[in-house]
């Protein structure tokens, strides 16, 4: 493989940037390009779209140096409470024979031997200091990097020596990797999909009391029988406690659709346990349609079929993989095969091997990882569709097991903060 690698980047969200920058750095010789549909002088801190942070996402951002930006505008994670809602009959009462707690998990950071699980910022707080990080590079080094904003690919046509890249005017590189995002309902479908006919609504809520310093940085997950209801922290406004929710409930049968705010709310404190406080105040909310939508691998795939060059188009984050907000890892999940991928180049660099050799060697690193999570959110959206009797208890006792046991507590956790390694 040439150190002269040209490296085009569709895609210019948190994954696509992160993916440029740390190219640019790890790669000194390599060409790399960022392309993106949206103007360069389009103002993205405004967007805010909530998202969540494992650690191991935070280490990347420190690493390429641009957490210090987006920190004053994150709210640390330093608990993780999952409940269930209502427990079937047999639990409850066999819980109370038993004098069991409740079925519920809670893993903190302190009991990991970290300071934070993770963190919550909004998509502008992340991809503006990212997009003006990748902006200073490209001004340093205009003759190897550079920033197609404004520019959108229509095509990717594969080569036997490459990619030919159609963004107005076709353009060849070595390399390209889409890391385009969406939302499921509006993206072209990839080799496994699967529709969980179920919304997913998204806003912010406010608690009444005084934000508990205690409990500030605790995100909630909610199991019902509609579906998995989150609240993620937010900082306090006004001396109160924020919340971003992701309600994710039937879309058939949609008990949100039909209700004015002050019986969202009312809904919403019966849904969540006592410990989360009295919601107060809720934002209008957004719906999206939830569905699975992945590549087999991350290199190759649609739209990259015949050609000694097929396997010069790689896929990441979004555009490899949408998931169900269930387990809240799709950021996570992009920004580590980003990390990955140029891990890869940079390897196969100094062993003088070829750009196939370690694409491959991507392909088989980050299928654990991703199978892993594919699977668990897949498996968990599809059992709050299921009729089966026990169910909820199963659920339950598996929650009341997790919380007993301490070293799978801890494996879990470090799942969350890092994913499969």
């Amino acid at each position: 493989m040439s150190s002269e690698l040209s490296l085009a980047v569709v895609g210019a969200g948190p994954v696509g940037l992160a993916l440029a920058l740390h190219a640019a750095r790890a790669l000194p010789d390599a060409h790399v390009h960022v392309f993106d549909a949206r103007p360069a002088d389009l103002d993205v801190s405004r967007d805010p779209r909530t998202l969540a942070l494992s650690l191991g996402s935070v280490q990347e951002f420190e690493r390429l140096g641009v957490w210090p930006a987006i920190a004053p505008a994150s709210t640390a994670i330093t608990a993780v409470h999952v409940s269930q809602q209502q427990p079937a009959l047999l639990l409850a009462g066999l819980a109370a024979r038993l004098r069991l707690p409740p079925p519920e998990l809670l893993l903190t950071a302190a009991e990991c031997g970290v300071d934070q699980l993770g963190a919550v910022a909004s998509y502008g707080a992340i991809v503006a200091p990212l997009q003006a990080a990748w902006f200073e590079a490209v001004a340093k080094e205009p003759r190897r990097l550079s920033a197609r904003f404004g520019t959108p690919v229509a095509a990717l046509k594969a080569t036997p020596a490459g990619v030919e890249v159609d963004a107005g005017i076709a353009e060849h590189h070595d390399l390209a990797v889409v890391a385009e995002g969406g939302v499921f309902s509006a993206q072209a479908r990839k080799a496994l999909v699967h529709d969980y006919r179920q919304t997913a609504w998204v806003g912010q809520v406010t608690l009444a009391e005084p934000a508990d310093p205690a409990r500030a940085g605790t995100a909630y997950e909610r199991f019902t029988p509609h579906g998995p209801a989150a609240l993620l922290p937010l900082s306090p406004q006004g001396g109160a406690a924020r919340a971003a929710l992701v309600w994710c409930v039937d879309a058939a049968d949609d008990p949100v659709l039909g209700l004015d705010d002050a019986q969202r709310l009312a809904v919403l404190n019966q849904v969540f346990p006592p410990r989360v406080g009295r919601l107060a105040a809720i934002t209008p909310l957004k719906r999206f349609a939830l569905g699975l939508n992945a590549e087999r691998t991350l290199v190759g795939g649609r739209g990259n079929e015949g050609g000694a060059g097929q396997g010069r188009i790689v896929r990441i984050g979004n555009a490899a993989q949408t998931l169900h907000p269930v387990a809240g890892q799709g950021l996570n999940l992009g920004l580590r095969d980003a990390h990955a991928l140029v891990a890869a180049l940079q390897s196969a660099q100094g062993r003088g091997a070829d750009l196939g050799a370690a694409l491959k060697q991507v392909e088989w690193q980050r299928a654990p990882d991703r199978w892993t999570l594919i699977a668990a959110t897949d498996f968990l959206a599809r059992s709050f569709t299921w009729q089966l009797p026990g169910l909820a208890s199963a659920r339950g006792l598996g929650l009341a097991a997790l919380q007993a046991l301490s070293p799978a507590k801890r494996l879990l956790a470090r799942q969350m903060m890092f994913g499969w390694r």
